[in-house]
This record gives C-alpha cells, structure tokens and sequence, in this order.
C-alpha cells in the first residue's frame, strides 16, 4: 500500500510539474487522435449519411463492412499499415513510418468506421418526415440534406467523439507505426506501456491520470449529447 501512495504522489507531482516527457507524450496523444478524429469524420460523415438515405444494391455488404471494422484489433490494422509503409511496402518511398503522420493514418483507419457507422445510425433513427417536408418546402436536396444534418447535429457530434475516445485510448497502432520514439511519437499509451515494463510505475501513473481524465471528459461531453 505505502508502495501505491508513494508512486500515487510521484505520479501527481510529475502531472502538476508539468514533466517535460509527460507534455509531449499528452500533446503527441492529442495532436494526433483530434487530427485523425477530423479526417475521420470529413469522410464518414458524408459517406454516413448516403448509406443512411440511400437504398441501393449492396447497402447489407457494406453495413456488414463497417461492423466488422469497428471490431478490428488495433494490432491487425498496425500489422497492415507497417506492411504498406515499410521500406519494401507500396508506399515506403514517401518515407512515413515511424512519424506523426503514420500515427494519424493508423488512427484514421480505426475511427472512420466508428463515425460512418454511429452517423448511419443518426441519419436512420431520424423523423422519416424531415427530408420530404424540406422538399415539398421548395427545397432542394442539398438543403435538404442539410436540414437533416441539422436536426441530427448531437448524433453528428456523438459520432466524432466516439471516434476519437476509441483512438486516443489505443497501443497496437501508436506502438507498431509510430515506433514508441521518446520526443517524436512517444503517445500516452505506449509510454505507460514502456515505462511500466522499465520499473517507472510513477511515470506511467502520471500518464494514466491524464489520460483517464482525457477519457471521463469525453465520456461526460458522450452522455451530455446522448441525453440530448
């Protein structure tokens, strides 16, 4: 116990100090998770909302795709991306891995389908009467388009935010492109994990407190929208 509450305050201490490699471990985290989460969301909104309005051949595949994507361990996805990033790989001339961009593409992947798939849900779960009133309105598709997305804006933004809680929290991709390199892309997660192994307990508390609260935050801002 006297073990717990030493490391405990140590832990608190490095949060409060503002620790150099804490810093840029937290900033690293969320520099990266908020511009995958962006991304993110610029291509699976749209593509949410025309699986969700659209019927056409094919929509059960897809649907099923997005699913199964949702379910893919965060190491499958890194193993992919390594493959495509290598020196060997299709797009290892653009020099990528183990750098910041490397990151965001693997975080990409894994919050595309989290957003596509909760904006489905939104588009669906909507009043059916929104769109064809618009329309017998004088308005056009687009605008009409535009006032559901309006009348969906907390399912919109529920979607982002599940996103990025679902990649900022993630090891197997930070850890396999991003390379784990002190001051360069050294995340939360794969600091706690490095740390801990080297016997640093109180370096990997002070980084599970910040990102523990990272997490309540975005699950409080989660259950505010969802009330909503």
């Amino acid at each position: 116990m006297d073990f717990l509450i030493e490391s405990l305050l140590s832990a608190l201490g490095l949060v409060f100090a503002a620790d150099p490699d804490v810093v840029h471990a937290v900033w690293t985290s969320l520099y990266t998770s908020v511009t995958a989460t962006i991304f993110a969301a610029v291509v699976a909104i749209p593509a949410g909302v025309g699986i969700g309005l659209g019927r056409f051949p094919g929509r059960r595949a897809i649907l099923t795709g997005l699913n199964t994507m949702m379910a893919l361990p965060t190491v499958v996805v890194g193993l992919v991306l390594f493959g495509f990033f290598s020196r060997q790989g299709p797009l290892g001339s653009l020099g990528l891995l183990f750098t910041p961009m490397a990151l965001i593409a693997g975080q990409l992947v894994l919050a595309t389908p989290i957003v596509a798939n909760y904006t489905v849900a939104a588009v669906t779960g909507a009043d059916p009467r929104i769109m064809p009133t618009a329309l017998t309105l004088g308005a056009g598709r687009t605008r009409a388009v535009w006032q559901l997305l309006l009348e969906i804006r907390f399912g919109i933004i529920a979607a982002v935010v599940a996103g990025f809680g679902r990649v900022i929290a993630e090891v197997g991709v930070a850890m396999m492109l991003g390379g784990n390199i002190r001051g360069y892309t050294r995340t939360m997660t794969t600091a706690i994990a490095l740390e801990t192994s080297k016997g640093e307990f109180a370096f990997g508390l002070a980084l599970g407190i910040v990102l523990i609260a990272v997490a309540l935050m975005v699950n409080l801002f989660l259950n505010l929208l969802q009330q909503h």
